[in-house]
Parts: structure tokens; sequence; C-alpha cells
């Protein structure tokens, strides 16, 4: 059984990490720090902890004016605040000024469960990945979001991170390194390849173990960064099986299908298939029974692979 580690945990655990050895990270939240997990920070570094209270717009510029004092901030807020409430001011005093402020959004996807629509953010990546200067990443599981904080303290410029409330299963050991633009392409299959993202990477790497039982090669590529994507593992997967399907947490429109789509319209067509929200709002539920119900299940991106390859 693999270990389970929510990573809104593993942020919460790699800022304190962070803060005791970078001096100019200060953390910002919305009223929600027990919640996205920025409550840890506080309590080791209250003097560099901004509770701005139900104010997500102002969340978003005093974290601007703090990245152009100087300071390195991570704000942070439910993805359906941050991304929808504050998404003007992200727009006109972050991306367009480029300013160095790092956005970590906890509770993303359906995955919220009994919250319901109100609180599913599912059309966060699209509204991020639209905005120039924005890099958006969605981390698979606790260590490579662990990876993901530190290699963006370093990153000068703003980024939009996806946080999860539920525990997820480990994919990843203490030697993985995550790169920004970079895809971690566990096979490049030669009947199908799965390019998934968040927790979606696990549910594609049952499909790829099931499909093979069945004498299918599929194979899995985690892109857990939306923006810039890597073109290049894109297109050498489609070379290779001439069939693809992206699985995501996220409506199908504008988020990891759109992005997969548009670069293989332009470089190499081939026939596709989009595991995700169907261009619906969320709903209340347990997170798993969301699954099954909104279709992104292992089975379900297994169905997808064995249509596409009887297509060909």
């Amino acid at each position: 059984m693999a270990e389970m580690v929510a990573t809104r945990d593993a942020y919460g655990n790699t800022l304190v990490e962070l803060g005791g050895i970078h001096k100019d990270i200060v953390v910002l939240d919305a009223d929600l720090s027990g919640s996205t997990k920025t409550g840890k920070f506080a309590k080791a570094f209250p003097e560099r902890f901004f509770n701005m209270g139900i104010s997500e717009q102002d969340l978003i510029g005093t974290a601007a004016g703090l990245a152009i004092s100087g300071k390195v901030p991570f704000a942070s807020t439910f993805a359906i605040f941050e991304s929808g409430r504050a998404w003007e001011q992200i727009r006109q005093s972050v991306c367009y000024p480029n300013n160095n402020v790092k956005l970590v959004a906890s509770h993303g996807g359906i995955t919220v469960g009994e919250d319901g629509a109100s609180h599913q953010a599912l059309e966060d990546i699209a509204l991020m990945r639209v905005l120039p200067n924005m890099t958006v990443i969605v981390p698979a599981d606790g260590e490579e979001m662990c990876q993901v904080i530190k290699t963006v303290y370093e990153y000068r410029g703003p980024v939009y991170v996806r946080a999860g409330r539920n525990k997820t299963p480990i994919i990843y050991g203490k030697e993985y390194q995550f790169k920004i633009g970079k895809a971690v392409v566990h096979h490049i299959g030669r009947d199908v390849n799965i390019i998934a993202t968040g927790i979606m990477v696990s549910y594609s790497l049952q499909a790829a173990e099931a499909l093979k039982k069945e004498g299918i090669d599929a194979g899995v590529i985690n892109m857990s960064t939306i923006k810039p994507l890597d073109k290049e593992a894109v297109i050498k997967a489609a070379q290779s099986s001439r069939a693809i399907v992206t699985a995501e947490e996220h409506t199908i429109i504008g988020g990891l299908g759109g992005a997969v789509s548009e670069v293989l319209v332009e470089e190499f067509p081939v026939p596709m298939k989009r595991i995700g929200i169907q261009d619906r709002f969320g709903t209340s539920g347990a997170p798993e029974e969301l699954l099954k119900y909104f279709g992104l299940t292992a089975e379900d991106i297994k169905k997808a692979a064995m249509e596409l390859i009887n297509k060909k």
C-alpha cells in the first residue's frame, strides 16, 4: 500500500523548511490558513505571516507590493477564490508587471468533496494559463509538491501551483527532481500514451498496468507543468503511438487537454480523447464517489484508451 499524503500538507511542511533557510519568504493567506496549511508557517514565523482576512483581492495586491519590495511572497487561499475572485488583480498587479509572486491554491478540483460546486475549482488552470508571464503547475503527489515549492522559490516570476485537499498516493521518491516545463516520462507506449496531471497521474499508471495485462503497450507522462508545456514530450508520444489520452481533474476546456490538443493540431495531429469534467459544474459528494460520477477513474482512462486504439 502506497503512502498517502495530501499535496496541501506537503506545501505547508515545505514552507516551514524553506522559511528557516530563506528570510525573504513571506506568506499570506485569506483566513483559511488551517485548510491551506500555511498555518504551519504562521506558527513557526509569525512575523512573516499575514492573514488578510476574507479579502482575496487585497491578498494579491499586498503580495505584489511585497514582491516589489524584495520579498518572495507565497499567497494562498482556496483555488476557487484565488483564481476567480482575484483574477483581475492577478492580471494587473502580478502578471502584467511580471512580479515575483507565488500563488499556491488549495482545494482544487472535485475532490474538495462535500463542499460542492461553489467550492470546486474546475476552471482555475484555464484561467491561469491564459495569462502572459504566468507559469502553471499541478503536482502529482506530496514529493513533487515539495520539489515544486523549492523550485518556484528560486524561479523569478509569477507562478500558480494547485494543491489538493485529499490524501493521494506517493509516486516519487526523495531522489526525484522537478524541473519547470519538463514532463516526467514514466514510459512511452507504442499503442497509446496517457498524458496526465495532478491526482490523475496515479490513476493513469493504474490504467496502464490494466492495459498491459491485455497486451496493450500504454505509456504514461506526468505533465505537472501545464505552462510552459513540454511540447517535445507531447509530440514524441504522439509520434510513437498515434493515439493520445489526456487526464485531468479540471474541465476539459482550456486545461491540460486543451493545451495538448493545441500542440497536436499544429505539430502532429492524431486521434485524442480528453478525460476530465465535461463542461459542467461539480456537485456535492464523497471524493471517490465524485471521481466515479464524473468519469475520472483508472477504468475510465482504460476505456478511453481502448476506444482510441480501436479507432486507429
